[in-house]
């Protein structure tokens, strides 16, 4: 079993800072890939950012410049700047391992004045 537990998740204004961790615990073998991904209401899970192994990063278009993917041998976080109200949606934690592919329940991030 493998457990993905995010945080960091809240209110924030527009043009704000917010930085989002997860923490994957458990029977982890060699994780390859790592990811956050987001669900505005009405909409559906869409990707955000990924990075591998070997810290290769990927983003979504929407997000490039703003948001930062780092993570830290079993730990992952988002970075996210100049925050849009575009960006509110329930922010979820992916890790892809040898045998398995985990989520996180999620974090809600709000953006509004």
């Amino acid at each position: 079993q493998v457990q993905v537990v995010e945080s960091g998740g809240d209110l924030v204004q527009p043009g704000g800072s917010l930085r989002l961790s997860c923490a994957a615990s458990g029977s982890i073998f060699n994780i390859y890939l790592m990811g956050w991904y987001r669900q505005a209401p009405g909409k559906q899970r869409e990707l955000v950012a990924t990075i591998t192994s070997g810290d290769s990063t990927n983003y979504a278009d929407s997000v490039k410049g703003r948001f930062t993917i780092s993570r830290d041998k079993n730990t992952v976080s988002l970075q996210m700047n100049s925050l849009k109200p575009e960006d509110t949606a329930v922010y979820y934690c992916n890790v892809k391992s040898l045998f398995s592919d985990s989520w996180g329940q999620g974090t809600q991030v709000i953006v509004s004045s």
